[in-house]
């Protein structure tokens, strides 16, 4: 046997056995580029962010929606925008017309310091399942942390009065020290659990220095939604605009949403803040066919 033959046949042997050391649950590429072996319930039920299309929306909000439904989103997520939580719509006539075009609004992001109590009673009348914190900001001290953590048990306690349930939605700074601590240690552990879940938005993470399945793996089962939102490959100094289409950025999606489903994650949520590939509604519908291609 010819030297060239031997070493083919022992570059073959371990590739096979590299290839049977491989999980049952691994992810391969096929031909079409969709991915297979992903296997992860609700994903099919991926959202949308509603902020992601803040320009376009006001203008026509049912028309927005039905394109939106159209591109195969099936969850909404809302947020308090200059028409209000429901879009110059009654809570209930939101709900039925997101019923029509199959899709439903879990979730909201809103102003949690202003009528809560009103706004917990009609997002359960419209079938929601959470109302959530966006935004505390920056903070000089952790013990403004802590006082946070005590008003998101205050206003659990509201959501589930109501049968809904309170989140808190993370932008980087819960993710870079303040006096030698993590302000997302310190309102994940001084919350209740049975009154508070998290959502992570995983761009976030990332842009904070931090690893999102390390994150996911030390709070596991406290992270309930997520924002599935790319990070550039060539970031400039301002994150507000790195944001790009999904698998055009450098975070890789199969492994980090494998991990998010086995540490707990219940709702899948696409938003973008930044469009250099072209129109928010183009951005929109290339990171439906992304999610599709996941499924």
């Amino acid at each position: 046997m010819s030297k060239d033959r031997r070493g083919f046949i022992k570059d073959m042997v371990l590739i096979g056995a590299g290839m049977a050391m491989l999980p049952s649950c691994s992810i391969f590429a096929k031909s079409d580029g969709s991915l297979s072996g992903l296997n992860i319930p609700g994903i099919e039920n991926f959202g949308l962010q509603l902020y992601t299309l803040r320009d376009d929306l006001p203008k026509d909000p049912k028309a927005v929606l039905k394109t939106v439904a159209s591109y195969g989103y099936k969850e909404i997520e809302g947020y308090e925008g200059g028409m209000g939580l429901w879009w110059g719509m009654k809570n209930n006539e939101l709900k039925q017309y997101l019923d029509s075009l199959g899709m439903k609004m879990v979730s909201s992001h809103c102003d949690i310091n202003k009528d809560f109590d009103r706004k917990a009673g009609e997002a359960a009348e419209a079938g929601l399942k959470y109302l959530i914190a966006p935004w505390l900001g920056p903070q000089k001290s952790i013990d403004d942390f802590k006082v946070f953590a005590e008003k998101f048990n205050e206003k659990g306690a509201i959501c589930k009065k109501n049968g809904i349930r309170f989140a808190y939605h993370n932008h980087d700074y819960s993710f870079k020290k303040v006096d030698g601590l993590f302000p997302q240690d310190i309102m994940v552990e001084m919350t209740d659990p049975t009154l508070v879940d998290f959502e992570m938005d995983m761009y976030w993470v990332h842009a904070a220095g931090q690893d999102i399945e390390t994150w996911l793996k030390k709070y596991k089962g406290r992270f309930k939604l997520c924002h599935i939102k790319d990070y550039s490959k060539q970031p400039g100094e301002d994150n507000g605009k790195n944001s790009v289409d999904l698998g055009r950025g450098v975070i890789d999606w199969p492994k980090v949403l494998k991990t998010a489903h086995e540490c707990g994650m219940e709702h899948y949520i696409v938003e973008q803040e930044a469009y250099p590939f072209g129109s928010p509604l183009e951005a929109v519908k290339a990171d439906a066919d992304f999610m599709k291609k996941l499924n």
